[in-house]
């Protein structure tokens, strides 16, 4: 991923893992930070807990984080991984937990 540091890891991934899910999104210059959100920033995930991400990219439009979304999809791992764009969110209480609980897993420096 370049010279940017994974600054946390995702609890129940491993670091293979979570880095090829993290070198995927780096692909994509607009996205400017990954947030970890849900039951794994909590840390009350299960095995089979989706990956909640949030991304802060507001340059990237719809079509892109669809592509984004299928590219993920083509690593398969074994979770279903939720993308939210930050810009986007519209329900006040998700972005309060996000702000309140969520793990920065990388930023552009």
């Amino acid at each position: 991923m370049g010279s940017e540091p994974i600054l946390a890891g995702i609890p129940g991934l491993s670091a293979e893992a979570t880095t090829q899910l993290l070198e995927r999104i780096h692909c994509h210059p607009a996205v400017r930070r990954v947030i970890l959100y849900g039951s794994r920033a909590l840390g009350r995930h299960r095995s089979g807990s989706d990956i909640d991400l949030c991304l802060e990219a507001p340059t990237l439009g719809l079509g892109e984080l669809l592509l984004l979304g299928a590219e993920l999809d083509d690593l398969l791992l074994p979770w279903r991984i939720d993308l939210q764009l930050q810009h986007l969110i519209n329900h006040p209480p998700l972005k309060e937990h996000i702000a309140r609980a969520g793990v920065v897993l990388w930023e552009q420096p």
